[in-house]
Parts: structure tokens; sequence; C-alpha cells
């Protein structure tokens, strides 16, 4: 586990950029936190340093978002499972069969979407009273703590 501090929205998107230029198709990533905590700028942050261009927003009313970047790579699904009843309804979205070429984001998905796959990495964002996010990372499964070693060096 890792925790970094992102004291600017800027160091957010960078953060983003950093992870999304590390993910290949078959990561998923959940993203846990209060609203307002940053799991949408993350998010865009990621879909750059995926090449993906155009606006990305919260997918909370259509629920999940499929993003193809520009060039080569894997297409970002970005999900937001907030309004998700259960374990049914995330298995409708048929998110296991996008693991197979896309990289999922999945916001507010810790205890749904953790079942898609053993290696998948928990986002955990925390906004502190002085603004400050705290951005911690769990990594479950094989691979992601020697990736996180390069992202967090």
């Amino acid at each position: 586990m890792r925790t970094v501090e992102l004291p600017q929205e800027s160091d957010t998107l960078e953060f983003g950029r950093r992870l999304g230029a590390a993910l290949r198709a078959g990561d998923l990533l959940l993203l846990d936190g209060p609203l307002g905590a940053g799991k949408t700028v993350l998010t865009r942050g990621v879909a750059a340093g995926m090449g993906v261009t155009g606006r990305i927003t919260s997918p909370t009313f259509v629920i999940a978002r499929v993003h193809r970047p520009d060039g080569d790579g894997p297409a970002l699904v970005h999900v937001d499972a907030y309004r998700l009843g259960g374990l049914d309804e995330i298995d409708d979205l048929d998110l296991d069969t996008d693991l197979t070429d896309a990289a999922v984001v999945v916001e507010w998905g810790e205890g749904l979407a953790d079942q898609l796959s053993d290696t998948h990495l928990m986002v955990r964002l925390r906004r502190r009273e002085d603004d400050v996010r705290e951005l911690t990372l769990e990594p479950h499964g094989e691979g992601w703590t020697e990736r996180l070693g390069e992202l967090t060096g």
C-alpha cells in the first residue's frame, strides 16, 4: 500500500496521466472516496495518459462510458457504480468481457466490481480539511506492486 499527497487538482490529473500511461488491456481500477474527493478528476488524467481525448465526465446517469484512444492502445471503460443495486446489475454491464481489451475504471466499485478480477488496483481518495487530496493505492493480485513502484518511485 502506498499513499500519495496531491495538493492541487493539477497534481491529481498528473498522477492520473502517469497511471493511465501504465495501464494495459485487462487492468481494473476501483476508485473509492466521498463526493468531491477527485475520482472523476483522476479518471480524466487516466484517460489523457491512455491517449483518450475529448470530454471525460462522471457516468453517473448512463452508468458506463467507453472512450477510445486516438492511437493504438486499449479503450477506457469508465463506470459509476454508485446507483447500482448489487452484483446482478454489475454483471449486466458485462465488464468482465470489457476486461479482455480495455482498461476498466469503476467509481464506487468496492464490494461490487472487485469480484470481476483477482488482480486489480484499489485507489482510495480522501480530501483533507486543508483541501489536499490523499490517494492511497492498494494492489491486489500479481503485478501491481511492481508497477506501483514505478509510479510512485
